[in-house]
């Protein structure tokens, strides 16, 4: 056996960059209905990095998040997990290896592991998927994604979600370069918009749960006008609540407020883990946008990262590339204006525990249609 895990405490997880794996976020998701379980994994590092010393091993943390279907039916997702990062070759392997340990681990009625991957994808290393302008093209069809993460494997079993649950596309900004170099390597009409809003007067703030509802208020806004999912405001207090009550080490949360004359114009969760700073939500008003407000609580969010001590900052989600037609391509335009290397993620894969149950829970994915287990 390549890979043995042990169940552990959910405060007992080591801290890291990655704030979907921490104690943190299984308190936001346990308010949100979901059952958090732990696990620390013990691997040999032949399993992930091949031609290393046998005798050594890796070992890491992983975050499970449970969510029952009905009485007896569930599946497990992990997110942005594992954080160890194999090779290329062998991330099937390892997911395998994983997996089959995992299973013993998790409900009788477990559906599926879905791993929200972290990890580069394979094929943004691959200069046949870009064009000639050097931009990337995305990844092959799924059959072909799935051929090649699951050549080694021994079943075969390791399937490419339809969609992703996290952004499996985004922007890392370099915070070790400091002030003058970020703003040096910005595009000039973000530069220029980011002064423009200090000269106007628009001021960002930090503050908690007692701006709850101003946020909401700024939320609800933007999400009617760009025709995105609306939550209710009881998912935003759960990362608040969770926040003040977890007290997680190295997990920060800011509710940064932009504003201007008494009124407030944009608004964002700003979510520090470890050294890693992440602009997680983020609303805005559509009046005096001539006043450039979102690019002032980016900027200020950026400089109280820093202050932080954190080395790099995720805009948290971008179309994959400048293509005008993809839906998140007004993101792609304001979040690459700040500069930084464009990161494409694996995404959602799937490990069918029990296969009659996995195709009807794909299909009522396809449609839309609630899940009915058979």
């Amino acid at each position: 056996m390549h890979c043995n895990i042990i169940s552990k405490d959910i405060e007992e997880i080591s801290r890291n960059d990655i704030v979907q794996q921490t104690a943190f976020w299984a308190s936001v998701k346990h308010r949100q209905g979901l059952d958090p379980v732990a696990f620390n994994y013990d691997v040999e590092s032949e399993l992930l990095y091949p031609g290393s010393d046998k005798r050594s091993h890796v070992e890491g943390d992983i975050l499970v998040l449970i969510k029952y279907i009905d009485d007896v039916h569930c599946i497990a997702t992990i997110p942005y997990g594992p954080v160890s990062e194999p090779v290329f070759e062998n991330q099937g392997p390892f997911l395998e290896e994983l997996s089959e340990v995992l299973r013993l681990k998790l409900p009788a009625g477990c559906i599926l592991i879905r791993y929200d991957l972290p990890w580069e994808n394979q094929w943004s290393a691959d200069e046949d998927y870009y064009d000639e302008n050097g931009i990337w093209k995305g990844p092959p069809a799924f059959n072909s994604q799935e051929f090649r993460v699951n050549f080694n494997t021994h079943n075969w079993n390791l399937v490419k979600s339809r969609s992703d649950n996290l952004p499996s596309n985004t922007i890392f900004l370099d915070l070790k370069k400091g002030d003058d170099d970020l703003l040096r390597n910005m595009k000039p009409k973000t530069r220029y918009n980011i002064r423009l809003s200090s000269r106007r007067g628009v001021r960002v703030h930090s503050y908690g749960m007692e701006m709850l509802d101003t946020w909401y208020e700024l939320y609800t806004e933007t999400a009617i006008r760009n025709g995105v999912t609306l939550h209710g405001k009881e998912y935003f207090q759960s990362v608040l609540s969770s926040y003040h009550e977890t007290h997680t080490p190295g997990v920060e949360i800011r509710l940064l407020m932009a504003e201007h004359e008494g009124e407030y114009l944009a608004a964002m969760f700003l979510v520090i883990s470890n050294k890693r700073a992440s602009y997680l939500y983020g609303a805005s008003s559509s009046r005096k946008r001539n006043l450039m407000a979102t690019y002032a609580i980016q900027w200020e969010a950026m400089r109280i990262a820093m202050a932080e001590g954190c080395t790099a900052y995720d805009l948290f989600g971008v179309a994959p590339n400048p293509n005008p037609s993809h839906p998140m391509h007004g993101l792609y335009r304001f979040k690459s204006g700040f500069g930084g290397e464009m990161y494409h993620r694996m995404g959602c894969w799937d490990y069918p525990l029990d296969e009659l149950q996995y195709q009807a829970f794909q299909a009522q994915e396809v449609t839309g249609q609630s899940y009915h287990v058979h």
